[in-house]
């Protein structure tokens, strides 16, 4: 399989698709069974969990979700815990919960927060970066393949893969890093207005 077919093969779903979350609140289960339904492709083996109780007990305790009243989840809810799910990937639930105190505090003092607005544009946005990760994975799989034409003892598909699996750690490294910056410089700001 090559990097193009590979690539064409994973599933780049970032979020649950806004119509997906009902405008009913649900129960743990049922928020659960959502999550499995419509993020299971993101699993990388079988038994993988994307939502486990233990991990919506910890989002409350935490407070990094809204109050949840009567043991049901709003859309609103919904939404945090698949931006959650998305931003755990690469940050510490600190710096998730630093990220997420506006809009939950918004909510907390009764405030209106376009919550739904912003997931909406989060979820357009990935659309987007999937489309230009595309591309840049085309670009760099050139550059690495011209690296090795020029260095006469690197000519094997192992020295190209594994090339192209370190310039993946390490674009995803600066990424992270910059988004480590971004949190400690402005979301820090905040907190502390």
């Amino acid at each position: 399989m090559d990097i193009k077919e590979l690539v064409d093969n994973i599933d780049f779903i970032n979020g649950i698709p806004m119509d997906d979350i009902p405008e009913i609140d649900l129960y743990m289960d049922q928020v659960i069974q959502l999550f499995e339904g419509k993020l299971s492709s993101l699993k990388r083996t079988e038994d993988d969990k994307i939502l486990t109780k233990t991990m919506v007990n910890n989002y409350a305790k935490g407070k990094l979700l809204l109050p949840i009243k009567n043991k049901k989840y709003t859309k609103e809810h919904i939404i945090l815990m698949s931006l959650i799910y998305n931003l755990k990937g690469a940050l510490s639930i600190n710096d998730i919960k630093l990220i997420l105190n506006k809009i939950i505090d918004s909510f907390s003092e009764d405030e209106s927060y376009p919550l739904r607005e912003l997931y909406s544009a989060f979820l357009d946005e990935s659309e987007n970066d999937v489309l230009e990760f595309k591309k840049g994975v085309d670009n760099k799989e050139e550059e690495i393949e011209e690296l090795i034409e020029n260095k006469a003892e690197l000519k094997g598909d192992f020295e190209k893969k594994f090339l192209l699996l370190c310039s993946f750690i390490n674009m995803s490294n600066m990424y992270r890093r910059a988004s480590e910056k971004l949190i400690d410089e402005f979301f820090s700001e905040i907190k502390g207005e």
